[in-house]
């Protein structure tokens, strides 16, 4: 009679021990892929980043390209120049303000043929232009001192 009782216990302490190392090594499991510290990392970058196309003339025989990077570092690419430099962005802060402006200094510049038929060393040069957005794929540069004279107009290639 005693048979009878001790094994169904048994086997009840035997099956809730396992159960219970189940569920520990499952917490463990769990508990294991969880991060310890924040790992989220928001990085805010220019809207300017990107690369972008500017036709020079109007059967677009030849496009003007630059390439503005995260690290604020620019690539142009004109026919067979290629200049290279760092860029400064600083977006409008408010509404009183009515332009962007984008600094360009050249530290590289291969001195070949542009787009325009000119050959002249940019290098070490220091640009500023007020930036005006036209919608989200094409800004026009301008004059600093007078935004309402723009020169250039740059579409979006890549993002």
């Amino acid at each position: 009679m005693k048979k009878k009782f001790i094994m169904p216990f048994i086997v009840c302490l035997s099956l809730s021990a396992y159960v219970y190392g189940e569920k520990a090594d499952s917490e463990q499991t769990v508990n294991q892929f969880q991060p310890s510290v924040n790992t989220v990392r928001i990085s805010l970058k220019p809207e300017i980043v990107g690369l972008w196309g500017m036709s020079i003339d109007n059967q677009k025989k030849c496009t003007e390209y630059y390439n503005f990077k995260s690290n604020n570092e620019f690539v142009v690419k004109s026919d067979k120049e290629w200049t290279t430099g760092f860029y400064e962005y600083e977006p409008m802060v408010n509404f009183d303000d009515k332009r962007n402006i984008l600094t360009l200094h050249v530290n590289y510049d291969n001195n070949e043929m542009d787009c325009s038929g000119n050959q002249v060393d940019q290098s070490d040069e220091l640009s500023q232009y007020s930036v005006k957005w036209k919608n989200p794929k094409s800004i026009e540069l301008c004059n600093p001192e007078r935004p309402d004279e723009c020169f250039a107009t740059l579409n979006r290639v890549l993002p």
